[in-house]
């Protein structure tokens, strides 16, 4: 088990965010990623489409033997992440309930805001995992659907990426929230300029740190020598890919592979 790997998997490439705490707390692990690049974003698609697509996500990763399942996506894991739970044999983790007890302990007020994609908002995934912890919290939620474009494409300094962040974040911001769920795997990339519209009074939640904390409880780092190997996958635009996750992780990507769209992993 131990040589086995941890297995994540995202709508592209927000889920390196998770990607990165798990490779920082687990050193010693193996790690396969796979970022759907093809198909990416999830979060304008229909229910069914995303549970879709996710299962032909874990499926993949469970061909690359993968011991435990990371659904970072917060579309997927509002989505799928009961079925995927059901289908499979090994465990499965998303980022959602992690979030929302990030979340809590974080709040002082007890009003929180939750950004993520039109399928994350609309399932009020986050608001009932809220809500089922602290009745008495506020929740004020906003879809943010041009976020995940502004990640994948690396603007975190361009002037539409602030543009967008004051139209959207205003609201929040409006309704005195004191802590901001960044209720999608994309969203940290653009945490830099969310911090700078938000101000020091309002904390950012990052699922990528709760959901790792999660991960130790269920998998404790028994490895006590060597170094992981990092494999990623993706579904189409590697060369892009691989730009934006060597800015994301600081590393330089030696292993990465395009899965072709058609191949078996992607039929049911």
């Amino acid at each position: 088990m131990a040589k086995k790997p941890i297995g994540i998997f995202d709508s592209g490439v927000g889920g390196l965010t998770v990607f990165k705490e798990i490779r920082n707390r687990f050193p010693n692990e193996n790690i396969v990623y796979f970022g759907d690049t093809a198909r990416v974003p999830y979060g304008p698609k229909s229910l069914n489409t995303v549970i879709e697509y996710s299962i032909q996500n874990a499926r993949f990763l469970m061909q690359q033997d993968a011991k435990i399942i990371v659904i970072a996506c917060n579309t997927s894991s509002a989505s799928a992440l009961p079925t995927l739970q059901k289908l499979l044999p090994v465990p499965v983790l998303g980022v959602i309930e992690p979030g929302a007890k990030a979340a809590l302990k974080a709040s002082k007020s007890k009003r929180i805001g939750v950004i993520g994609t039109e399928g994350t908002i609309r399932s009020q995934a986050y608001r009932k995992a809220i809500k089922t912890l602290d009745r008495t919290s506020l929740v004020f939620s906003k879809a943010c659907p041009l976020f995940v474009p502004l990640a994948e494409e690396g603007w975190e300094e361009h002037d539409v990426t602030q543009l967008t962040i004051a139209e959207y974040l205003a609201p929040l911001v409006q309704n005195n929230i004191d802590t901001l769920v960044l209720g999608c795997t994309h969203y940290p990339i653009l945490k830099v300029p969310i911090k700078q519209f938000t101000g020091d009074k309002i904390k950012l939640v990052d699922s990528a740190h709760a959901v790792t904390d999660k991960l130790v409880e269920i998998l404790p780092n028994k490895a006590k020598s060597g170094i992981g190997q990092n494999r990623f996958y993706v579904s189409d635009n590697e060369n892009k890919f691989n730009k934006i996750a060597s800015k994301i992780l600081n590393i330089e990507i030696t292993t990465l592979i395009k899965v072709k769209l058609g191949e078996g992993w992607f039929l049911n």
